[in-house]
């Protein structure tokens, strides 16, 4: 039974936290104590051996599109799609990929009876293409500062996920369907398997508005059974309020916080002194003094002062369309330049399914989200290469499917799971190839086909983690959690 002292000395701290304003919101005083859930009894041994491999990469940058961004339409066109626009796919000579026996990885979950099927007439590309780099490789036109790149570019067009609804966002991030429940997402399993480069700011970083609840939610970017300190930490790009949850009060000044953190400091030594075998008093002490830390930290990753006129308009900040998603990707470079190892920005969310969601209107709605994007993510491959950090940044990009060959309502475009396009730069990856492919109507991967959870097996892999290391007692994994590295695309 937990001693009485202890919980006595425990509720102070709290108390103390609490009437001193150190401005720990719930959702970062989840993130950042180490093992709080202790004081309730719960002590939970997480041990693991994780088997640490030769490192290509320092840091991830993963960047997700929220809704299913088309593959047709950006890093994977077909021509077919033009020359056979109008008839059904039955009267095209690629009939066979209605019978493939491929549709059978597909678990339907139509929550929306009117979405997630396939459809059958032939939807001709809306925009055109043309071949990039020393490789050649195909990327459509809303695409030109990412294709610029392409020469750093690795084109993974074999991809396949089960959830033909949006329940793929979540399984994108965790490697399980939705209807599975809630796992440790892939930057939680970095997070947990290298630990810290900077002592002073968070392992894994969150842009942009998470997914929706309808589809995951914040689970996105969550641990799960790992524990909450190893969650995603939401960040702001504000100079004047980046960690909203993590702040002192109005009024309450530096040098003040600075002395109620040490008076916290000698009461937490207080109680080690008194309990020595309590492991959880020394890691409480390393969170509140993490939080602190990041309070300072923090805002200068996000204040640009430093940073060229070139450099800004360059990433977009001179242009309202790209200036939010700009601040972001300078956001993410300044972020793994000061060692954070996982920066993951979304993308494209709306309250519900995503701007991606191509059902109607696709020129119109992917034209507009292509030129947010495409610049600064551009920029940032340019900014990391000239450098020298785009050897030790890996960077990817991915939604949860793409979207089918047919029609739907008459100008988009339905979820199509059966075969998409991912594309990485970096870290140790090939550049201005294209790996695997879909069939002439983009329809199916036909070759060298990956499911979602090998993406998470090559980053893992060229962080220097052996992935099927990756576990912990009583929490069993299925195969497929694992995944496999994609080798033919490593360097």
């Amino acid at each position: 039974m937990t001693d009485k002292r202890e919980l006595s000395r425990a509720f102070s701290r709290r108390m103390l936290l609490r009437d001193m304003g150190m401005g720990f919101g719930g959702l970062a005083l989840t993130g950042l104590l180490h093992q709080e859930n202790t004081l309730a009894g719960q002590n939970i041994a997480m041990e693991t051996s994780v088997r640490k491999l030769a490192p290509k990469a320092k840091s991830v940058i993963w960047l997700f599109m929220i809704g299913g961004a088309s593959h047709l339409e950006s890093f994977d066109p077909k021509p077919m799609l033009n020359k056979y626009a109008g008839k059904t796919i039955e009267e095209t000579p690629f009939k066979d990929v209605l019978t493939s026996p491929y549709r059978a990885n597909e678990r339907v979950v139509a929550f929306d009876p009117n979405n997630g099927f396939v459809r059958n007439e032939i939807y001709p590309l809306q925009v055109g293409y043309r071949q990039w780099g020393h490789g050649g490789l195909e990327i459509s036109n809303w695409w030109p500062h990412v294709a610029a790149c392409a020469d750093d570019l690795c084109l993974v067009r074999s991809m396949w996920t089960e959830d033909s609804n949006h329940g793929a966002q979540l399984q994108f991030h965790t490697g399980r369907h939705r209807i599975d429940g809630f796992f440790p997402t892939i930057g939680s399993w970095v997070n947990y398997g290298l630990g810290s480069i900077n002592e002073n700011l968070p392992q894994f970083v969150v842009m942009g508005t998470p997914v929706a609840d309808c589809c995951g939610g914040q689970e996105a970017h969550r641990a799960n059974y790992l524990g909450p300190q190893y969650d995603g930490i939401p960040l702001k790009v504000d100079p004047h309020d980046p960690l909203p949850y993590a702040k002192p009060p109005k009024g309450v000044f530096e040098e003040e916080q600075a002395g109620e953190f040490q008076l916290l400091r000698e009461l937490n030594r207080i109680t080690a002194e008194s309990f020595p075998n309590d492991a959880t008093v020394e890691a409480r002490m390393k969170s509140y003094e993490l939080a602190f830390r990041m309070q300072m930290a923090v805002p200068e990753v996000v204040k640009f002062d430093d940073e060229s006129t070139q450099t800004l308009d360059d990433y977009g900040l001179n242009q309202d369309s790209t200036r939010e998603f700009g601040r972001q990707m300078l956001t993410a470079r300044r972020l793994v330049e000061r060692g954070v190892r996982f920066v993951q920005v979304y993308h494209g969310s709306n309250g519900g399914a995503g701007n991606w969601d191509a059902h109607a209107n696709l020129k119109t709605g992917h034209e507009r989200l292509c030129k947010q994007i495409d610049q600064p993510i551009g920029s940032l491959l340019k900014d990391l290469k000239a450098r020298g950090m785009l050897d030790e940044t890996l960077v990817v990009w991915a939604s949860e499917f793409g979207r089918t060959p047919g029609s739907q309502l008459s100008n988009g475009r339905d979820h199509h799971p059966y075969g998409f396009t991912v594309w990485m730069a970096g870290g140790g990856i090939r550049g201005g190839i294209s790996h695997g492919k879909t069939d002439e109507l983009g329809f199916h991967a036909v070759e060298e086909r990956h499911y979602v959870t090998d993406i998470h097996a090559t980053i893992l892999h060229q962080l220097g983690i052996d992935p099927r290391s990756l576990s912990l007692p009583g929490r069993k994994r299925l195969e497929r959690d694992y995944g496999e590295p994609i080798r033919a695309v490593i360097a």
